[in-house]
């Protein structure tokens, strides 16, 4: 992994140095008609949006120890290193997108619109939420019309994937609030946050884009934070979260097998991350881990908390020396080694774990 680490921390260094006009190489024809890489998402995604916003919350992942396999380069990350669209990136021979609020950033490989804390509804203040990604996929998309023109804007879109992690803070912020709810209240809520998730991407398919990669809601019951605010299940999986994330999981394969139905060209894969991320919680050492349950840096239960110190960075806090030991790197996100692991399932997994396309065959599609 050092060498992949090299090569992100030099592509980082290079997509800040890029200005409007320029590139870290010159494009040839061939070149331009690659296609582009959009994310929309939550922090398994977020590379750094959040620090760029206008809030006086502190963001710990731009300080170490985030970042600290890249020669201790915080980027804004909730990670030791990569995350999962790094590595999409690179198996599409992209350069790594950096945070689209990120002063003069370079949309000539596609945007991360990700955004730690946001959800497909509006239930956390102060970050970027599914609508608000799509209002700053929309003036993206207006900048290259400007440039290359409706038609051409649109071709473009067309060839590209929409990449997205988006569900599981909804479902955080409802069983949080919410923690002896009825089934009936939990489909129907389930119901609002599908809704809103298909008609966001009829939006997108509405302005040109076709294909479409999902990364399903993940055990939420399992992580570190939420054992940790539920002592009395000893270590166990927390119901209610675990139900509501299979109910949405299944409720979004229907709704994206039907919009296949029904808008020509529209085409989808969603990755299982919920199975594969509990299994790896489960049987860590079964895939080159040694400790599934508990974060490598943290403090409290399961170190499911305060990692970095805090939102005023001045809490103790535990910190393991070797994070590709661990599945996760704080209360609620993986390490860099987790994070290639599952990047490597999305791209080319097989139909029974990522499905009816992986990312790869939607990338070589026309």
């Amino acid at each position: 992994m050092a060498g992949i680490n090299y090569f992100l921390c030099v592509t980082i260094l290079c997509t800040t140095l890029l200005s409007s006009s320029g590139s870290c190489y010159a494009q040839s024809k061939e070149e331009q008609k690659n296609k582009l890489l959009f994310v929309f998402g939550d922090s398994l995604f977020d590379p750094g949006n959040n620090q760029y916003l206008n809030s006086s919350r502190r963001s710990p992942a731009t300080s170490w120890p985030y970042g600290m396999g890249m020669n201790n380069h915080s980027t804004g990350r909730l990670s030791d290193g990569l995350i999962v669209p790094d590595f999409i990136a690179l198996f599409a021979k992209l350069h790594v997108l950096p945070p689209v609020l990120q002063p003069d950033v370079n949309f000539s490989d596609g945007a991360n619109f990700a955004s730690a804390g946001g959800g497909v509804l509006d239930t956390h203040i102060g970050v970027m939420n599914m609508g608000t990604q799509l209002n700053n996929f929309k003036r993206v998309v207006n900048m290259l019309t400007k440039k290359y023109g409706e038609e051409e804007t649109k071709k473009i879109l067309m060839r590209s994937v929409f990449l997205f992690s988006l569900g599981g803070n909804d479902y955080f912020a409802f069983n949080t609030e919410y923690p002896n709810s009825t089934q009936a209240e939990r489909m129907a809520y389930m119901r609002l946050v599908v809704g809103n998730l298909t008609n966001g991407l009829k939006e997108i398919y509405a302005m040109g884009g076709r294909k479409i990669a999902f990364q399903n809601v993940g055990p939420l019951g399992c992580v570190p934070t939420i054992k940790m605010m539920y002592p009395e299940f000893n270590g166990s999986c927390v119901r209610n979260f675990m139900v509501h994330a299979k109910l949405h999981n299944k409720a979004l394969s229907n709704a994206l097998k039907k919009l296949s139905t029904e808008l020509p060209g529209f085409k989808y894969s969603i990755f299982d991350y919920y199975t594969a991320l509990e299994d790896r919680i489960k049987n860590p050492t079964k895939y080159g881990f040694k400790e599934g349950y508990v974060a490598c840096c943290g403090s409290g239960l399961y170190n499911g908390r305060n990692c970095g110190g805090g939102d005023d960075g001045k809490q103790a806090y535990n910190l393991c020396s070797n994070p590709s030991q661990y599945v996760f790197f704080d209360g609620g996100h993986t390490t860099e080694k987790t994070n290639h692991q599952l990047a490597n399932l999305i791209w080319s997994g097989i139909p029974n774990v990522t499905g009816p396309y992986n990312v790869k065959q939607l990338f070589e599609f026309p």
